[in-house]
């Protein structure tokens, strides 16, 4: 009986000891006025408004104007620029490997660490997600995807697998088994789902109620706002809502929902003309509007509901804030730029503070006190009273716009904007080097202007050439698999890749012409998103290549018809 007793006791002891779990949320070009809880009457989020309602609301949030800064941000607690993040494509999106992220403290402190959706922040070893605190990955590195249902070349912990169905109910699927087969343990879940960001698709369930709404509050810019847009992006969020719903019912039911901390926000601002609380900017501007994020956090029993925090915060928080929260120690290392919000999320008033934001974007630059911002031409603007930033008022407050061009000064300093001089590394045993990490030569052509999610076409020259400038970490043979689309009348043609002195040379011989697709399945006319085919993975041969840095070069050595054939990515595969 006392044997009993004792573990009876010591099993309390365990459960009321153990660490809090943590999901976080972040959604893609969602903007600050895209949800009920911030006033939107065109559309009701009501699981999302829940997470406000049951903890806390930042009132001024802050993120930055494109997606991978942002998410730089909150894995490292550190300003993008520090960590090599300075582009949305072409390995300018990679985070430094030596910057530590929430995902390796969470790891060393034992729990369980997945992420379900888009990473934005490099898709080679070291910098893959696998390579970066995470145990489990499923989605897509890149910056954006051309099609959204049962999509190609999926990442799933290093191996390209096709996905099943709608991608945000997906990668939602396999957060909740992440979840489910960790609920006796501490977790770190993060779900970056990859909407409401174009291509506008969204299944008829969702699009159903807004397929010829009216939307009583409309953008800034009337004029420009289109309305099909707009309807889409309206049914993509609350499709989101309903996936957050799901989560929220997950930790409900396997009794978590005490024990785990939830953390919800936007990763810039709206990717359209739309209502957004009359701020001035959208995505891809250093203005209000497109730089402020709602942040939602729910702790039941540590967070009173209704808890709203009024000082600026941003993504370079939420790492020390969490870390916080649960208890897991941040060693010593890199200086973080973020601060713990712990104490207010508890309940204390927070002190008064001079505190200032850095918001940056395509070399352009603004910052943000308590009530003002200095905007990207000097101009300072009292978002108190102009949230749409129509009056500059430097003159009424010289000692501020002085102070704030000040700060600004110092941080330029500290973090220039230098060439993105990294190539991609071999460092894995199974290494993508898709399109978007290539460079064209010729007369090969992308399938659209943007690289995320492109592939490579108008091969027809022997004079033509595709380029990826690679470090190979270790000698070795490696596989080489190119993912292709050869038409049956340009079969034929002599094929050669080569690094340094390794030359391997193989024939085209078989047919594989899928049509394009995707935006057949467009809601509105997307935006830079190629459309997709179903390409077929062609292993060439085998390459005994060296250790060290070269160009990578796929090349035909004879053109059997009018075209050599589209190429959406090739692999290197290091044979044991």
């Amino acid at each position: 009986m006392r044997l009993l007793l004792a573990l009876a006791l010591l099993a309390g002891s365990a459960v009321q000891d153990r660490r809090p779990n943590v999901v976080v949320i972040l959604t893609d070009d969602q903007g600050w006025g895209d949800l009920s809880v911030n006033g939107n009457t065109n559309l009701a989020t009501p699981q999302v408004d829940s997470l406000a309602r049951d903890g806390a609301l930042f009132e001024r949030f802050y993120v930055q104007p494109v997606c991978s800064p942002t998410r730089a941000e909150f894995l490292t607690g550190r300003y993008h620029l520090r960590g090599g993040v300075r582009n949305v494509t072409s390995g300018g999106e990679r985070l430094n490997s030596d910057e530590r992220t929430i995902a390796d403290l969470f790891k060393a402190a034992g729990y369980a660490t997945g992420a379900f959706g888009k990473w934005h922040n490099g898709s080679q070893h070291p910098y893959h997600p696998n390579a970066r605190g995470f145990d489990e990955y499923y989605g897509f590195t890149s910056g954006h995807w051309g099609d959204y249902f049962d999509a190609l070349l999926l990442d799933r912990n290093g191996k390209t697998v096709r996905g099943k169905g709608f991608l945000p109910d997906e990668f939602t699927d396999h957060a909740l088994d992440f979840i489910r087969t960790n609920k006796d343990r501490p977790f770190f879940c993060y779900l970056p789902l990859n909407t409401p960001h174009s291509p506008f698709q969204v299944p008829d369930q969702w699009y159903a109620k807004f397929a010829s709404f009216e939307p009583k509050l409309r953008g800034q810019d009337a004029k420009g706002e289109e309305l099909s847009t707009t309807r889409a992006v309206l049914a993509m969020c609350e499709n989101l809502d309903w996936n957050v719903g799901r989560v929220l019912r997950q930790l409900e039911e396997l009794n978590l929902a005490k024990d785990t901390i939830v953390v919800y926000f936007h990763d810039n601002g709206p990717n359209s003309a739309r209502w957004n609380g009359g701020m001035k900017g959208r995505k891809g501007s250093t203005d209000e509007g497109g730089v402020r994020s709602p942040l939602l956090v729910r702790w039941p029993g540590k967070i009173a509901p209704g808890t709203k925090i009024r000082p600026i915060a941003g993504a370079i928080d939420l790492l020390p804030t969490i870390a916080d929260l649960a208890g897991v120690a941040i060693p010593a290392g890199k200086p973080l730029d973020g601060i713990s919000h712990k104490a207010a999320l508890g309940g204390a008033t927070p002190p008064a503070t001079d505190r200032m934001l850095l918001n940056h974007w395509s070399g352009k630059f603004s910052v943000r006190s308590q009530r003002f911002r200095l905007d990207a031409a000097g101009k300072l603007y009292d978002l108190d009273a102009d949230p749409g930033q129509e009056r500059d008022v430097a003159r009424d407050h010289p000692a501020e716009a002085e102070r704030m061009a000040k700060a600004l000064e110092g941080w330029k300093s500290e973090m220039a904007l230098k060439k993105d001089d990294r190539p991609f590394t071999v460092a894995s045993r199974v290494t993508p080097l898709p399109a978007r990490d290539g460079e064209p030569g010729g007369g090969v052509k992308r399938s659209a202007r943007a690289p995320n999610c492109s592939y490579f076409t108008n091969w027809t020259r022997a004079e033509d050439r595709i380029t990826w400038d690679v470090e190979v970490a270790a000698a070795g043979r490696y596989g080489v698999v190119v993912h292709y689309a050869c038409a049956k009348e340009d079969v034929g043609s002599t094929v050669e890749v080569s690094f340094r002195d390794r030359k391997l040379e193989a024939a085209v011989t078989e047919s594989h012409d899928p049509p394009a697709y995707g935006p057949e399945k467009d809601r509105a006319p997307r935006g830079t998103e190629s459309p997709v085919r179903d390409f077929k993975p062609w292993r060439m041969g085998t390459i005994e290549l060296p250790a060290g840095r070269g160009p990578l070069t796929l090349r035909a050595l004879k053109v059997a018809g009018a075209r050599v054939m589209d190429v959406r990515q090739l692999e290197l595969i290091r044979e044991e």
